[in-house]
């Protein structure tokens, strides 16, 4: 963490996500100050306060850092063919997962170290400074212990899935996967993780099992959060509601019982655009939450089989053109949603205090996030304060 302070300055749009304010927070002719880590001063740029190290952001945007709160990282090998399948009209199905189990199990520490880490790099470039990341690809107590672990070294926010399919050894098992997910397993990965989730699906885990490993969890000490209603209208949506999950992640199709539910809990929403963009599922309606009153979350889902993008961007030009959400709303989701999602205060806003998470898009606005899709728009970003992806200057790198 530098002990320097920094004045970002010349900022022509700053979202700070401020609750205080209407909508985005917005405060136009801006100026930021860091110190310490964390924002110590937001307002107009007239009235900025010095700092020990000045940076001109040359009229563009500046909003908080994308917090992409739900992603698969810790995995070897990739799944093109399975891609170019469903694009031949191959529809998606859950079974997929396993293959990705096989390369994993596989690989070895610092062939998933490599990988976890590239991938963050590639997140960090394109604006993300919070990054939550799931086992799942084990589905051992040795190798979910491994994928905790690993994850542990690059995020705090880590999440223990060995409940995401049964693998090949337990076909027809089920229940005795489940027992050993919510034991064994279970203990071996909770010192190294904050949450537990189950991919709670047909083809995966019935309502009974998922309760089963998530009420251990919490007795463990873990926090729940669960996939949910991604390919088909099941329970999955009410049970993370009455365990008070912090997020119930994709809800695809979901019934009007299932709306009210998340509009009257504190359970967010978590829509994965990409994944629908991926699979040729149907997309999620983001506007019959939002008007109903549910808290909405964008994330990646990035995975090696249903969804292989990194980009926050990307899923806020999907979200605002497929699911009926406007650009401010998508970006709202995307940084202060996520944070909701993970339960966090001090990151997805730029009110003083908050972590100093900034990223400077190459645009005026948030609004060309969705505007130009598929362009790379960052053109700085800070995490904790610490500059951590330079300004592009023509002919280098960022």
């Amino acid at each position: 963490m530098s002990t320097e302070s920094t004045l970002i300055a010349n900022i022509g749009e700053l979202v700070t996500n401020d609750p205080d304010r209407s909508g985005l927070g917005v405060i136009r002719d801006a100026a930021l100050v860091i110190e310490d880590g964390r924002v110590a001063w937001t307002g107009p740029a007239a009235r900025a306060p010095a700092a020990d190290v000045p940076f001109d952001a040359g009229g563009r945007a500046v909003l908080p850092g994308f917090v992409d709160s739900h992603a698969h990282l810790v995995f070897a090998g990739e799944r093109a063919e399975e891609f170019a399948a469903r694009m031949s009209g191959r529809p998606y199905a859950a079974g997929g997962i396993r293959t990705t189990v096989e390369r994993t199990r596989a690989a070895s520490d610092d062939d998933l170290r490599a990988n976890i880490r590239r991938l963050l790099a590639e997140m960090a470039r394109q604006g993300t400074t919070t990054v939550e990341c799931k086992s799942g690809y084990g589905l051992t107590v040795e190798q979910e212990e491994r994928a905790v672990r690993i994850a542990a070294e690059v995020t705090d926010e880590v999440t223990y899935l060995g409940a995401h399919v049964v693998p090949a050894e337990y076909q027809g098992d089920t229940a005795a996967y489940t027992r050993l997910a919510s034991t064994d397993m279970l203990a071996a990965c909770a010192p190294h993780a904050r949450w537990v989730d189950v991919f709670c699906e047909e083809g995966a885990f019935d309502a009974d099992q998922a309760r089963e490993v998530l009420q251990a969890g919490i007795k463990a000490g873990l926090a729940p959060r669960m996939h949910a209603n991604q390919l088909t209208q099941g329970p999955a949506v009410q049970l993370a509601v009455e365990l008070d999950a912090a997020s119930a992640d994709h809800c695809t199709f979901l019934s009007d019982a299932d709306v009210d539910a998340l509009a009257s809990s504190q359970t967010v929403a978590t829509l994965l655009p990409g994944v629908e963009f991926s699979t040729r599922q149907p997309y999620p309606d983001a506007r019959r939450l939002l008007d109903a009153g549910a808290t909405v979350a964008l994330a990646t889902d990035c995975n090696p089989g249903s969804c292989y993008s990194s980009s926050m961007a990307f899923c806020i030009a999907v979200a605002v053109r497929d699911m009926n959400m406007t650009p401010a709303e998508a970006v709202w989701s995307a940084t202060a949603g996520g944070a909701k999602a993970l339960r966090r205060t001090d990151v997805g806003h730029l009110t003083p205090g908050a972590r100093a998470d900034v990223h400077v898009l190459d645009a005026p606005s948030h609004t060309h996030l969705a505007y130009r899709p598929g362009v790379p728009q960052t053109f700085a970003v800070w995490r904790a304060g610490v500059q951590v992806v330079r300004e592009f200057r023509s002919g280098s790198g960022g």
